[in-house]
């Protein structure tokens, strides 16, 4: 398999893609204006990966603080920029091979045969995946029979912008996150504990997650990673390898696509298939999700619960600030690396005030984020007092790392997919709603290896052979 090769034409489109953030979602405060919830956006990152004209970075210059600590081996802020010349990327420390047990998680199956991975059998990276497929068909089948009543709002229009949709913002019973702070009932936006930080990265794996996982493992973090299908099929050994190293690994859909812009029926294609992939790889089916942007709304997560994933955000203070560092923006030129690290002092000031722990918004995907990650934040966190204690998401909420996985839960701790939707009490199926796509339906794969719940059944073999069929949507496309 030449998978290194998709992702070195996929990932501009995910660049590209992540554009719209800063419409969704404003940064925090510092700590004195928290109350008063006074927080300026950045706009919306404009480069890719390859070499373009670079905008001017918003934001400082200097740093408006002493950081508490840094890497000796830290790169130069002065370097931290858009279009960085690039330092060798990092592969895979290790080929773990199928077969292998992770002893660390009690339950787990051993890892797959990922030799056998057939990347025509999936959809092509960073696009919407057809609805029309068996897998995905299957997928529906399973949501309509979850007793989880589906709203019927309409996608949202224009990349899901707030000011393109303010009927929708302002319609509470729908719920939007990202269009005015509505925070679903079951939404995770922190941890229970003061001082205790979800530590999270976003969009990976990729080039440079490697050097984030040296770094991990070097000062014994653990993380969770919110992986898109669109990475994990394009480097499935560093997939592995997080997972090995016992961090959490959870769903960040299929091609980072705004959800709340999407039927109901593309909204399960892009969970179903990230599930499927990581599954493929790891032998594990995540239980958490983070949606793009943070963009969700109780349609959306649902949907979500219907396919036994739990809605997972970052910490938000008011209605127009989170703890969001900024960092995915240096790479498009839109911030400095100055004004990310100020967002994180502004970040930890409000930490230490709030009653609970909490959740940044970070990313593994590109060489800056990793390298301001790696060589500031980080160091930093950990020489900060009082102490934070830092931990995988799962873990920061008081569950085990088994609670993570459908495979390892045993539904004590975290219940799945319960017929409780999030902020309402009526809805729809997930075809047949004013939200829906084409709303036919089809027998479809039968439920095994490809449920959407994760439950295997009797005709997983079936299943396997419908996958072959599936060569159709190719990734080479």
């Amino acid at each position: 398999m030449k998978l290194a090769a998709v992702s070195a034409i996929a990932l501009p489109a995910l660049v590209s893609a992540h554009g719209i953030r800063d419409v969704h979602h404003a940064r925090q405060a510092p700590a004195s204006a928290a109350a008063a919830a006074s927080s300026a956006s950045t706009a919306a990152p404009a480069g890719t990966s390859v070499a373009v004209a670079t905008p001017t970075p918003a934001g400082a210059t200097t740093l408006t603080f002493t950081l508490a600590s840094t890497n000796p081996s830290a790169v130069p802020l002065s370097q931290i920029v858009a279009n960085m010349p690039s330092q060798a990327t990092v592969a895979a420390s290790t080929t773990i091979a199928g077969g292998a047990s992770p002893t660390f998680l009690p339950g787990a199956p051993a890892l797959p045969d990922i030799s056998t991975l057939i990347p025509s059998n999936y959809p092509a990276l960073d696009v919407v995946p057809p609805t029309d497929s068996p897998e995905v068909q299957q997928w529906i089948k399973e949501v309509n029979a979850s007793g989880i009543a589906i709203p019927t709002f309409a996608p949202t229009v224009d990349s899901g912008a707030c000011g393109s949709n303010p009927a929708a913002a302002a319609d509470q019973s729908r719920c939007w996150w990202t269009c005015g702070g509505c925070k679903g009932d079951d939404d995770i936006e922190e941890c229970p504990d003061k001082l205790t930080w979800g530590l999270t990265y976003d969009d990976g794996p990729a080039l440079y997650t490697g050097d984030l996982l040296h770094y991990l493992d070097t000062v014994n973090l653990k993380a969770t990673f919110f992986v898109v299908g669109s990475r994990a099929i394009s480097y499935p050994d560093l997939l592995r390898e997080e997972y090995m190293a016992q961090h959490q690994i959870a769903v960040h859909t299929w091609s980072h696509h705004p959800m709340t812009t999407l039927t109901n029926e593309q909204i399960i294609a892009e969970l179903g298939w990230s599930k499927k992939i990581i599954k493929d790889v790891l032998g594990v089916t995540p239980t958490y999700w983070r949606p793009p942007y943070g963009d969700v709304d109780n349609r959306v997560r649902a949907l979500a619960k219907a396919m036994g994933l739990q809605t997972s955000i970052w910490t938000r203070i008011s209605a127009s600030a989170t703890f969001d560092t900024g960092d995915f923006d240096i790479n498009g030129g839109t911030i400095t690396s100055e004004q990310v690290l100020n967002n994180w002092q502004n970040i930890i000031g409000n930490a230490t005030t709030i009653n609970h722990g909490f959740i940044v918004l970070e990313h593994d995907l590109f060489q800056q984020t990793v390298d301001i990650a790696t060589g500031y934040i980080l160091p930093d966190a950990l020489a900060h007092q009082p102490a934070f204690d830092i931990k995988p998401m799962v873990e920061c909420l008081n569950k085990p790392m088994t609670d993570a996985y459908v495979e390892t839960n045993d539904n004590t701790t975290n219940p799945l997919g319960s017929a409780n939707p999030t902020g309402t009490d009526s809805g729809a199926a997930a075809t047949g709603s004013s939200s829906s796509g084409s709303g036919n339906s089809s027998s479809g794969a039968q439920t095994g290896q490809n449920s959407a719940m994760g439950i295997a059944t009797p005709g997983s073999l079936s299943a396997v052979a419908l996958a072959l069929v599936s060569g159709a949507i190719a990734l080479f496309l």
